[in-house]
């Protein structure tokens, strides 16, 4: 039986308790995920990729089935790369919706072979983002519940300097 492999990208500047919620329930539905880490991404980052691959990969220690990656380029090219036929996205508000759609709509539109499912991001997590992290941690404000012990230490070190 074919292994059933979904492909999770993002920015993860830096990864929060948002995004490992929906690393886990996809997880619940798909033998591994992918997280990928988009290079080409026109957010302005606060860590290299190199720190957010780290990241994550200390994060999901021991979770064989978590794979964490890199890409540049179509998402699409990259999911078939990886054998996958499925993207995940995580909705927060009607408004990341709208964006999401005409995204899910082009890779749609440039291949058959892969889906997009979109999953509702658990209540707690509804209004978080990696932004609001990034934004609360440089005003040296708590991010206790937001993200990983780890991230935080990661965040403090960052804006500290």
């Amino acid at each position: 039986m074919p292994r059933k492999i979904a492909v999770y990208p993002g920015s993860f500047d830096p990864i929060t308790f948002g995004h490992l919620d929906i690393i886990n329930r996809g997880l619940r539905i798909f033998d591994s995920v992918v997280i990928a880490v988009a290079k080409n991404s026109t957010k302005n980052a606060l860590f290299t990729i190199e720190e957010r691959i780290e990241l994550i990969r200390e994060v999901l220690k021991g979770n064989d089935r978590a794979k964490v990656d890199t890409f540049d380029g179509l998402l699409v090219d990259y999911v078939r790369a990886q054998q996958a036929t499925v993207i995940i996205r995580g909705l927060r508000a009607v408004s990341d919706f709208e964006y999401e759609f005409q995204i899910a709509q082009m890779n749609r539109s440039i291949t058959q072979d892969v889906e997009t499912l979109f999953m509702m991001t658990s209540v707690p997590y509804s209004y978080l983002s990696s932004s609001i992290v990034k934004e609360v941690s440089s005003l040296h404000g708590p991010v206790d519940g937001l993200v990983p012990p780890l991230v935080k230490q990661a965040l403090i070190n960052k804006f500290s300097s």
